[in-house]
């Protein structure tokens, strides 16, 4: 797994960087095959926003959120982007591989 994170207009300290990274865990504990993480942090004004891609085998997921704390942002972040995780691992695992459904007439 490849983990990028960046900043715009903000300085990324340790401690944001171990805070992400410690919130990601959760994400890699429910998907094996992540490939790529790109997270971009950023400050406008009174405006903290958290965005992150994921690059899974198969599809890309891009999630954002803004919040006026740059933690709080990125709890959101997370929380949304473990809901995508979980719905498209429940996509795939949903796909009955071949199996055909019988209708009653």
């Amino acid at each position: 797994m490849n983990l990028q994170i960046s900043g715009h207009h903000l300085d990324i300290t340790p401690a944001i960087r171990d805070y992400v990274t410690g919130k990601l865990e959760r994400i890699t504990r429910h998907s094996d095959n992540l490939i790529d993480i790109n997270v971009i942090l950023s400050v406008d004004k009174l405006k903290q926003k958290a965005e992150i891609t994921v690059h899974l085998s198969g599809k890309d997921i891009y999630v954002e959120s803004v919040d006026e704390d740059m933690y709080a942002a990125i709890d959101i972040l997370i929380d949304k982007l473990d809901r995508q995780v979980q719905k498209y691992k429940q996509k795939l695992k949903d796909h009955h591989r071949g199996e055909k459904i019988e209708h009653k007439a």
